[in-house]
């Protein structure tokens, strides 16, 4: 399965603004197995004490509050008038649309849909927030650049700008809501990059400490982050974590990847989807305390949430760890050789079973990778080679496995009745090398990107505050 949202992403990437293509998995493994990948990363979860939030602090707000007036749960407003700006209901059911086509959702219920609704509608505020903004500061994004980012947006998905715009149509989106999305991160990454970036300033005695520190840190360990935050005011605390609480829910049960969900997180990583990237311990203390020290107690794989944070809740998940500047085993690369049996529909479950157990004795019995083909043929077996597979690019139990193989090895069988068996043959490992020292560029590069996003975060908070704001 492609990740399209990725492809859409990957169109916009005038003046390498958006680096977000991501790279097809290894053609390796099928679809089901790839379903297995992103479900294995969030299986096991941890999460914060299952408690209602504290008052909050520095508001004086009576313990005995009397409510003068109604506010009715049931009543949305679908539409809204931003700083003169009309966000319609087409408009969101238009964007909304684009969204559930980009993560290829399925059987959303009605309640799935007026949540969407919801983040749709104050995503659009932001965006409308962000070019209002852009242009006040005489920056804005021509038709001929959205026109050349609509043409390698449909070049991703090997269509035509006219074919690609009766796609949209097909799944209930449009032409102009992918234009109008463009644009809005078009237009305030070029603001963020013409009068944020330019009074940033991170010098070479500051870069100097940190390659000191790293160096000091060799063998530390370095977590890499992914983060969904949600603004909530006194009057939404409670509404925004039990929103949170759902949105965890889902990412465990598979029925909404992370990303989903990162796409109306309201910190400036949105953009990347979240991705906070690798941040080695002294990175870390640069997060809300409540962030950071959740972060060093979760594994590999974990979410954790709603964490409380200034302004709001998180939700914090952890892709990776690793060790700085060690080699780390899963940075090795196999050489693997993958034998794959599908099952004949409506195969009984006697049949299946005694399939698995001569498919898993055969493949035990191979002595290196030379005796695959004659297996395979045995067997009916598909066989697929590939030489480029890092083990942290596996789901974490066949990382584990792998890691335990000699070469000429196999895995134990793997997959699913539909979907067939499989397993792996190690015919060749590269070990990982030691890391080296990032660049003294690199080390900049990151620093100016960390406070970049910490004044956007705080710029957009700004904008929200100031903005006159009607719904309907």
């Amino acid at each position: 399965m492609v990740d399209i949202g990725a492809r859409l992403r990957a169109g916009w990437d005038d003046e390498n603004v958006m680096n977000w293509l991501t790279k097809a998995r290894a053609g390796l493994v099928g679809g089901a197995m790839i379903a297995a990948i992103a479900a294995g990363t969030m299986t096991s979860a941890q999460t914060v004490p299952d408690t209602a939030p504290p008052p909050p602090v520095g508001l004086d707000i009576p313990a005995n509050v009397q409510i003068f007036g109604k506010v009715d749960p049931n009543v949305r407003k679908p539409t809204a008038i931003v700083n003169g700006v009309v966000i319609t209901g087409t408009d969101v059911d238009q964007r909304g649309a684009l969204i559930i086509a980009a993560n290829q959702l399925t059987n959303l219920t009605p309640q799935d849909m007026e949540q969407l609704k919801l983040q749709v509608l104050r995503a659009l505020m932001d965006e409308t927030l962000e070019i209002q903004h852009a242009k006040t500061n005489e920056i804005t994004v021509t038709a001929d650049e959205i026109n050349q980012s609509v043409v390698r947006v449909a070049a991703n998905f090997g269509k035509s700008p006219a074919e690609f715009n009766a796609f949209l149509r097909s799944v209930g989106s449009s032409d102009r809501s992918l234009r109008r999305q463009i644009e809005g991160e078009l237009a305030w990454r070029r603001y963020l990059q013409r009068r944020v970036e330019p009074l940033i300033n991170v010098g070479d005695e500051e870069v100097q400490a940190i390659l000191a520190r790293m160096t000091a840190a060799k063998g530390s360990e370095e977590f890499h982050l992914k983060e969904i935050y949600l603004s909530a005011g006194p009057d939404r605390a409670q509404q925004v974590f039990a929103q949170e609480r759902q949105m965890i829910a889902d990412i465990q049960a598979g029925t909404k990847p992370f990303d989903y969900y990162a796409q109306f997180s309201e910190a400036s990583t949105r953009s990347k989807l979240g991705d906070l990237d690798w941040l080695n311990a002294s990175q870390l203390t640069q997060l809300p305390d409540s962030l950071a020290n959740q972060a060093r107690v979760m594994k590999p794989g974990e979410i954790a949430g709603p964490i409380e944070v200034p302004g709001g809740f998180s939700i914090l998940y952890l892709v990776d760890k690793r060790r700085v500047l060690e080699a780390d085993p899963r940075d090795s690369t196999l050489t693997l050789k993958q034998l794959s049996v599908k099952f004949a529909a409506g195969l009984t479950e006697a049949d299946a079973k005694a399939r698995l157990q001569a498919f898993a004795t055969a493949t035990q019995a191979i002595h290196g990778c030379g005796d695959v083909s004659k297996v395979a043929t045995a067997m009916g077996a598909e066989v697929v080679d590939n030489a480029q597979v890092r083990v942290r690019d596996l789901p974490v139990p066949l990382q584990k496995i792998m890691l335990e193989l000699q070469v000429g090895q196999s895995t134990p069988p793997f997959g699913s009745v539909q979907e067939g068996i499989r397993s792996l043959v190690l015919c060749g490992r590269d070990e990982a090398r030691e890391a080296a020292l990032p660049t003294s560029d690199q080390i900049q590069g990151q620093q100016e990107q960390l406070r970049v996003n910490r004044r956007a975060e705080q710029l957009l908070r700004d904008l929200r505050r100031d903005a006159i704001i009607e719904y309907r």
